[in-house]
């Protein structure tokens, strides 16, 4: 995944990625619908057993919606998220057969923790 860290990592900053993605998904997770997608994409892109290119297709759509920059900004109602939701269904729609029933289910699980 060295492209995913150059890119969206910052040099190794992985952790740092990690909690910020927590962080916003924590802060957000009952006010979007999409929500269980994704947090199953998150658990699909950092599953051993993902396809490398799966995974970086994944970390993008992930890093999109975690960071800053954006095309429609996020504080703005009912549109906010609208164009984070477009690309994570893009990806997912393009990498679906991978994210598997596990994935689902630690979805549905943290949002019960979110909740």
């Amino acid at each position: 995944m060295t492209f995913a860290q150059s890119a969206f990592f910052q040099a190794g900053n992985e952790e740092a990625w990690r909690q910020r993605f927590w962080r916003k998904t924590r802060r957000v997770a009952a006010s979007i619908p999409f929500a269980e997608d994704l947090l199953a994409a998150y658990y699909c892109a950092f599953d051993n057993a993902t396809p490398l290119p799966v995974k970086m297709s994944l970390v993008g759509a992930l890093a999109y919606f975690v960071l800053p920059f954006d095309t429609i900004p996020d504080v703005l109602p009912i549109l906010g998220f609208t164009d984070d939701a477009a690309v994570l269904a893009a990806t997912i729609r393009l990498v679906a057969s991978h994210i598997r029933p596990e994935h689902r289910a630690l979805a549905k699980a943290k949002l019960v923790e979110f909740a």
